[in-house]
């Protein structure tokens, strides 16, 4: 069966421009409606075919996970997983879609009817999905939210409050000197949602604080590891307290600090930004602000529900961080 993509790519242009084109939804110049037109043509595609026919559901749920350098796999799998799990309750299967950017795996689906709704992960500051989602009928639940959320439906944690609960613990605990060792670059290069409003309330609440703090993005190997505890300690010799945002370094940060002859939390104290199993499970029990995935999943996949029942919802879910204290995090005291 010829597909939207093929016609696209015989004509030239994106998915969403043949859509455009031959539905007549937005303004295409003669040109490239001619070139679309004459790959129609030429390919015998039919934007019915495989359709589900009209009044009826698919009862199938797309998920859009953008397989993209920095995704931390573990965290996106368990999320898939809650998603999977609580479409089942309801009756409906789900359909992953892992194309790096998105928009074409979405465009196919809106299209062809494929599915009654989508879920679209990884979400950046302006993400080029959104005037695709905003343009198409087929209801979407955001987890993550845009800088114009406008429009949409969105669930996640609250990123921000995150940052200022984590940087208010080691206020209290005395700390004056902390730093954030971040996502890999790439991920903030994507301006990510969830990594930028992390920066934004631990350096807003180290500014309320009067603390000096700083603000490392790190990659996620041993070497990374070792590379930004040396610069740290380099760049901030009076450093006590580190918050962590980013899983496959918790471990290895720990080694690396001990190496430079710092222990966790004699002299440095580190919290963490992760799912509780992993801060709990980890050589030194971390004080952490857990992230919910089974929680955001579930969330998602009632409110696709509810906008399918035809019933209200919330333009934006914010779930409330909750810091644990573990064995990470102790009082500051002076540092030989």
């Amino acid at each position: 069966m010829v597909k939207i993509t093929d016609v696209a790519r015989r004509a030239g242009v994106s998915p969403s421009t043949v859509s455009y084109a031959l539905s007549g939804k937005r303004p295409i110049s003669d040109a490239t409606r001619r070139r679309v037109q004459a790959a129609v043509v030429e390919l015998g595609y039919r934007a019915d075919a495989g359709r589900t026919p009209p009044g009826r559901r698919s009862r199938v749920l797309a998920l859009a996970v953008p397989m993209r350098s920095g995704i931390h796999l573990p965290v996106m799998t368990q999320f898939a997983v809650s998603v999977v799990t609580a479409a089942r309750a309801h009756d409906h299967d789900v359909l992953l879609l892992t194309h790096g950017d998105g928009e074409e795996g979405i465009g196919r689906v809106a299209d062809a009817g494929l599915a009654d709704a989508v879920i679209v992960t990884d979400v950046q500051l302006q993400d080029a999905r959104l005037p695709l989602l905003r343009s198409r009928s087929v209801p979407s639940v955001l987890v993550g939210v845009p800088a114009e959320p406008d429009g949409l439906t969105c669930v996640d944690l609250d990123f921000r409050a995150a940052g200022e609960l984590c940087v208010d613990h080691l206020a209290r605990l005395g700390h004056r000197v902390v730093a954030l060792v971040g996502s890999p670059p790439e991920v903030y290069v994507r301006r990510t949602a969830f990594a930028r409003r992390l920066v934004e309330g631990f350096t807003a609440a180290a500014d309320r604080n009067g603390l000096t703090s700083a603000v490392h993005p790190c990659g996620t190997g041993r070497d990374d590891a070792r590379a930004v505890a040396a610069r740290l300690l380099r760049e901030l010799p009076a450093l006590t307290a580190v918050v962590v945002h980013n899983e496959p370094l918790l471990d290895p940060l720990v080694d690396a600090f001990g190496h430079l002859g710092l222990r966790v939390p004699r002299d440095l104290s580190l919290t963490a930004v992760c799912p509780a199993p992993v801060a709990a499970a980890a050589r030194v029990p971390l004080t952490s602000v857990a992230v919910p995935s089974a929680e955001l999943g579930s969330r998602a996949v009632r409110l696709l529900m509810r906008k399918l029942s035809g019933a209200p919802v919330p333009g934006a879910t914010l779930l409330p961080p909750r810091l644990t204290e573990r064995a990470s995090t102790a009082p500051c005291g002076d540092r030989p």
